[in-house]
């Protein structure tokens, strides 16, 4: 803060915190969008299965009878359009950007739905990679949601920092690994949230065992209890487990995520029911 601060900033050209913070607002939704709850889906690090997660919620959501949408805050690395099976680029009313729908009815917004090549690479500084997050927000008429997941790309650069301050994220789901090195890195992530007061709603232990194709057992073969330890220690109110499984990773590779046998959408479901209790 500047000597003698008078705390007008209107009059001020410091750039001081107090400055900074107060310049700090809420980005307001579109006009057309009725959206009741945001969730941003976070990792520390990439590779971790985040936009898989995503698209799960969505899904469960779906399966319970609520209203869910996505937005595909990983500009660079979109992947969320494909899991879908979404090919057609998205529409406009003439004054806001339409999201795309699923079969089952899943809003889905995604740079790549509005390339005209959506193999043409994103070459972008962060300035302008934020900036279009926040228009996804403003600028697509996401119409009545339950729900809307958030995608964003792993750490804790622009994209997460945007989210948190221009969009009213109601908690954020983060997204790991059994081995140590990337629980590790999950903290950061864990606390950047705590930073900037969202809360944490649950960890998804990713890629957390392989299940037994003869006797059907779970074998955890980075080794057991890396989830339940880590949640206690952090008092995070849920957590999942999800296996290694190459059924799962072809209903996405295919584009038919919503297909997804219900084992693996009633993990994810819980998340949602503790959320509205």
């Amino acid at each position: 803060m500047a000597e003698n601060c008078n705390h007008d900033c209107s009059s001020c050209s410091a750039n001081c915190a107090s400055r900074a913070e107060d310049m700090i607002q809420k980005a307001a939704a579109n006009a057309g969008s009725h959206v009741k709850k945001v969730i941003g889906v976070i990792s520390g690090k990439g590779g971790v299965g985040k936009s898989m997660t995503s698209s799960l919620l969505a899904v469960a959501a779906g399966r319970l009878g609520l209203k869910a949408g996505i937005l595909d805050g990983d500009i660079t690395g979109p992947s969320i359009p494909h899991m879908f099976g979404l090919n057609e680029n998205a529409m406009s009313d003439g004054v806001n950007i339409l999201p795309s729908y699923s079969d089952k009815g899943c809003a889905v917004m995604s740079l790549n739905l509005l390339l005209e090549n959506p193999e043409d690479p994103v070459i972008w500084r962060g300035g302008m990679i934020a900036s279009a997050v926040t228009q996804f927000w403003t600028d697509v008429a996401w119409g009545d949601l339950d729900y809307l997941f958030i995608d964003m790309p792993p750490g804790t650069g622009d994209v997460p920092l945007t989210v948190f301050q221009s969009l009213p994220v109601d908690g954020v789901i983060v997204v790991t690994t059994p081995q140590d090195l990337v629980s590790m890195v999950v903290e950061k992530a864990l606390r950047m949230a705590e930073k900037m007061d969202i809360p944490v709603l649950g960890i998804v232990e990713n890629m957390s065992y392989i299940t037994c194709p003869d006797c059907g057992k779970k074998i955890y073969i980075f080794g057991e209890g890396h989830v339940e330890d880590f949640v206690k220690s952090h008092n995070i109110p849920n957590y999942a487990q999800m296996p290694i499984d190459r059924m799962l990773a072809g209903f996405a590779d295919a584009g038919r995520v919503e297909e997804a046998p219900e084992e693996f959408i009633s993990e994810m479901a819980k998340f949602l029911k503790s959320d509205d209790e």
